[in-house]
């Protein structure tokens, strides 16, 4: 078993259970066996992506693709290097580090009820 057909299977399964359909149910609209697509579900067999494709519609919803940057790089710009997620990790905990870790007792600044009697409320 792949990860690829692991992962094709699972997405599948949760469509269908999503819908609440039977295996049997998306094995008819889909125009495949139910044993095809048990096999599919299991990550025993990868389904071309028109097969996907269509028990995905069979299951009454759509299928959206779209491309994003790969997980183990954060995002970049022109001007700055692509760094790998645990350096990205690193520089955040560098940042959070600096910030107070406890409020401070007490809060420096008007109280609201002196600034409620200033206005007359």
């Amino acid at each position: 078993m792949t990860d690829l057909s692991a992962n094709a299977g699972a997405q599948l399964r949760a469509a269908r259970e999503r819908m609440g359909l039977s295996l049997r149910e998306v094995a008819r609209r889909a125009g495949t066996s139910h044993a095809t697509l048990s096999a599919y579900e299991r990550g025993l067999k990868s389904p071309s992506l028109q097969t996907f494709y269509r028990i995905v519609h069979a299951c009454d919803l759509a299928l959206d693709l779209q491309f994003r940057p790969r997980v183990r790089y954060a995002q970049s710009s022109a001007r700055e290097p692509r760094i790998t997620r645990g350096e990205e990790l690193e520089a955040v905990l560098r940042l959070a580090a600096q910030f107070p870790s406890r409020p401070a007792r007490q809060i420096k600044g008007p109280v609201m009820a002196d600034l409620l009697k200033g206005r007359g409320v």
